[in-house]
């Protein structure tokens, strides 16, 4: 079973108060997504998703990565290492890239992170999900004619290929391009996790995931604010 996990670490070098901000969310999210996505695919994997965030007097920059097969807990640590290197060299030679301390966190995707790319559907193979087909016509084993609109659809990712999604539902298997699926939301299986004597540890909330934490606490007053995804 892979392991979910989260590694977390202080980096960044203190500012005086007086230093300046180095511009808005969205502009400091640019500059970390040039310097970490390189890093995070020279290592083998995909950057799923990158966000920052104020949380008291320092930023935290959240980093999500994900491969086929998995990211253990050892190589989320390794990532987390690596991409903390890659921001520090960043800020030696062209300046601020957060402005301030900031709390780098590297995980992997849980169980509730939609599906919304080819990539996404490719490695959840197997699994019962939930979609809204868009501008579906009458679904299969549907009887009559039923104006084209969306549709709430639950079935199994049995296969997938460079068009689209093939799945398994009571009423038969049909396959959907990606354009016309909206995110997909994968469907916890207690029973059939049972049946496969899988540990369920896997569907826990995000927030039980094993982590690596040799950070400070940030104290629990601090308002997290403006964050941007």
């Amino acid at each position: 079973m892979t392991q979910r996990g989260r590694a977390t670490r202080p980096t960044g070098r203190p500012r005086d108060a007086a230093a300046p901000r180095g511009g808005d969310l969205a502009a400091r999210r640019a500059r970390l997504r040039a310097v970490i996505e390189p890093v995070v695919n020279d290592a083998g994997y995909d950057l799923e998703d990158l966000s920052v965030s104020r949380a008291g007097r320092r930023h935290v920059v959240r980093v999500m990565v994900d491969t086929d097969g998995g990211i253990d807990l050892d190589a989320v640590a390794d990532v987390s290492r690596a991409v903390s290197a890659a921001l520090d060299a960043a800020e030696e030679t062209g300046g601020d890239i957060v402005a301030g301390e900031y709390q780098l966190e590297v995980s992997s995707p849980g169980v509730d992170r939609p599906l919304t790319l080819p990539r996404h559907w490719r490695r959840n193979v197997g699994r019962l999900v939930k979609v809204t087909v868009r501008g579906a016509a009458a679904l299969p084993g549907q009887r009559g004619e039923r104006p084209a609109g969306d549709r709430q659809l639950t079935g199994r990712v049995v296969a997938t290929d460079d068009e689209g999604v093939h799945l398994e539902t009571d009423d038969g298997r049909a396959a959907w391009a990606y354009a016309q699926l909206g995110p997909g939301r994968v469907q916890v299986e207690f029973t059939r996790l049972a049946e496969l004597g899988e540990p369920d540890d896997e569907f826990d909330d995000a927030d039980d995931s094993d982590e690596i934490d040799d950070s400070d606490d940030i104290d629990d007053e601090d308002d997290v604010e403006d964050e941007e995804r």
